[in-house]
């Protein structure tokens, strides 16, 4: 079946000039022009757009929009993910139209945490230009970046991405976030039919009340992720994780909180991985340096 990459990602807000000074001014991404239906559109490259935020009573991340190959992997996946207990909604023909791409259909995972799964995305008719001078995004074959979800049931959670929907374990370690004597817990680090180290990645645990965890940005260099940083820091947007270097995608980056409540993660240098070669790993560690983590910041300041 094989996924391709991450396309794109819906989000439900009451505040959409908030995350539009958040995704323009913080993140450095292009205001495209606004969806038919009144949606605001952003863009990183030439695909019509990666963020689509739309007008809503809450703050909640809708969905991940994954790409497969043709009309028959669509075909074959909605099958498969109907043949395991998972609803699957056809979009119609006007939200297909929304979204830029021939077909595709809406689904979750067994923790409910939002999916699509479409085909036949064309390129915009402009070119890319940032507001904030980023020449360009870390994309290509590897798609936006990477989509990052809780699930109580793990286990479960785990197996459909695998062996229902078809992302493949690139890394799948247990953490002790809370320190030796604390209890572990189990992350899971996926990887599509593309170079980038995960598509999707699931911890486990709750699903937070923004229905995400983070998603993640892939800049040009290091100078670019700085000048995001001094970006974040000049409006006032909360830190979720300082400045650091993760082991496993070896991505070097912080973490940001939007509007909606999860993070976006803006990093550079990520691993670039083979997937029909790879072996999943198992590491120890979140981060080689770095990544204080603000609930850490909040537990030294309480200490103290």
């Amino acid at each position: 079946m094989g996924i391709k990459a991450l396309g794109y990602v819906i989000i439900e807000t009451t505040q959409p000039d908030k995350w539009n000074e958040f995704l323009t001014e913080v993140a450095g991404v292009m205001r495209a022009p606004d969806a038919a239906d009144g949606a605001a559109l952003y863009r990183i490259d030439a695909a019509p757009f990666r963020f689509r935020i739309e007008q809503s009573a809450r703050e909640w991340f809708q969905a991940a929009g994954y790409e497969v190959a043709d009309a028959a992997a669509l075909s074959a996946l909605s099958q498969a993910v109907a043949a395991a207990g998972r609803p699957v909604a056809a979009l119609t023909e006007g939200e297909a139209k929304l979204r830029g791409v021939a077909a595709g259909f809406k689904t979750s995972d067994p923790a409910g945490n939002g999916l699509e799964f479409f085909y036949g995305r064309a390129d915009a008719t402009t070119p890319f230009v940032s507001p904030k001078g980023v020449s360009h995004f870390v994309t290509g074959d590897m798609g936006m970046g990477h989509a990052v979800f809780s699930a109580p049931n793990f286990e479960e959670t785990v197996a459909f991405l695998r062996d229902v929907v078809g992302f493949r374990e690139t890394d799948m370690p247990r953490f002790n976030l809370m320190g030796p004597d604390g209890p572990s817990m189990g992350f899971a680090f996926m990887h599509a039919d593309n170079g980038r180290h995960h598509s999707i990645a699931l911890g486990e645990g709750p699903v937070p009340p923004s229905g995400a965890v983070h998603v993640m940005l892939e800049y040009p260099n290091l100078t670019e992720v700085g000048k995001a940083h001094d970006r974040m820091k000049a409006l006032g947007y909360p830190e979720s994780a300082s400045l650091g270097r993760h082991v496993n995608d070896e991505t070097v980056g912080f973490y940001v909180q939007t509007p909606g409540g999860f993070d976006l993660e803006i990093g550079c240098d990520s691993l670039v991985i083979d997937p029909a070669q790879w072996q999943t790993t198992k590491h120890e560690a979140i981060s080689v340096w770095g990544h204080e983590w603000a609930w850490q910041k909040a537990m030294k300041e309480a200490q103290a």
